[in-house]
């Protein structure tokens, strides 16, 4: 599940202060375990250790949709409709110890509205390589059954930019960002009104980030240490893939993947076939194993937290090794047969 960020909860914040008093402390976290008959909630903070509160008689519990920052549209509802995995807001009084207020986002919720938002941006939206940038149009160049094309994202000043950050798989760290900040070779993804073709998009979000797509061979697996040791196809060199919490592992069935094709008869999006294969886990992974990764490039060139890491993957590395290439050149570009791995990582 993504986090739901500070950000949402800015606004709120703001009231819950002002209507109870200017000391009040808020703490955002998520619900890890609850005992309903002694009113006891933990919670773990998203900056900060475990911690445990106790609903009082005085204290308000309300639910507020996600994305939600009136709290007139909040209602109440008592501790029994609470879950773990649900999101809150908990506001205690000046002596750090009584509960005055908690504000509930429901993990079911956030889970829909995530569920939502990813169909909204595979229907309404491209992805590619920056291959160049000219005015407000950003070109991605694609490979078709028909010959080169390009894909084209036109960008307004009413379009909402964030960049990922270095070494982080949370889309909740990106940062803010503005057009002057893409550059050529960047992966990025745009949601808006798309063109019936599929070719062009008018952006009403743009998310974009430095990624590396790696390949190779499984040396070893730490499971209790969450990372794999990988011999690198081409260089021959090892790096160490660390899987986070927001990691996702897809596995490549044995037999041919057939490779979804755009809405709008445009190229075949290899994003879409991959979404659907099933997920992994890292105890099934075993020395031997082919596996293709993508990341945030990282301070360490050596090692890469995993976005997406795609296990058995023999028939992805095919599609991806240029014929005639030496060495196992990669060319995971966008669309088209050399459709990209990269942009698979820009899921928000």
């Amino acid at each position: 599940m993504k986090r739901v960020p500070l950000i949402c909860f800015v606004l709120i914040i703001i009231g819950v202060v002002s209507a109870t008093s200017q000391t009040a402390k808020s703490i955002l976290g998520t619900v890890t375990s609850l005992q309903s008959p002694s009113s006891e909630i933990e919670i773990k903070p998203d900056n900060g250790a475990p911690l445990s509160v106790k609903l009082t008689t005085t204290t308000v519990l309300q639910r507020i949709a996600p994305g939600e920052r009136d709290l007139k549209n909040a209602s109440t509802i008592n501790i029994s409709e609470l879950a773990k995995g649900d999101r809150v807001l908990v506001t205690l009084a000046a002596n750090a110890s009584d509960v005055l207020r908690i504000l509930v986002m429901s993990a079911t919720d956030i889970a829909k509205r995530d569920q939502a938002d990813q169909q909204d941006w595979m229907k309404r939206g491209i992805s590619g390589i920056v291959a160049a940038k000219n005015g407000t149009q950003i070109i991605f160049k694609v490979r078709t059954p028909q010959g080169d094309a390009q894909q084209i994202v036109t960008v307004s000043d009413k379009t909402n930019f964030k960049r990922y950050a270095a070494d982080s798989v949370n889309f909740a760290d990106a940062k803010s960002s503005k057009l002057d900040d893409v550059s050529v070779g960047d992966q990025l993804r745009a949601r808006g009104t798309k063109s019936p073709d599929g070719m062009k998009v008018d952006a009403e979000d743009v998310v974009f980030g430095t990624f590396l797509t790696k390949a190779g061979t499984v040396v070893s697996v730490d499971v209790s240490g969450q990372q794999l040791t990988v011999k690198e196809l081409g260089t021959g060199k090892s790096f160490i893939i660390k899987i986070a919490s927001d990691s996702k592992i897809k596995q490549m069935p044995a037999t041919p993947v057939p490779t979804a094709t755009r809405g709008g008869g445009g190229p075949p999006n290899l994003a879409q076939m991959i979404e659907t294969l099933p997920a992994g886990k890292l105890d099934d992974v075993k020395a031997g194993t082919s596996v293709v990764v993508s990341s945030t490039k990282g301070a360490q060139i050596d090692q890469v937290t995993a976005i997406l890491l795609v296990t058995n993957a023999d028939l992805l590395i095919r599609m991806a090794t240029p014929a005639g290439s030496r060495g196992g050149v990669l060319t995971f570009g966008s669309g088209g047969g050399g459709a990209g791995l990269g942009v698979l990582s820009i899921n928000p």
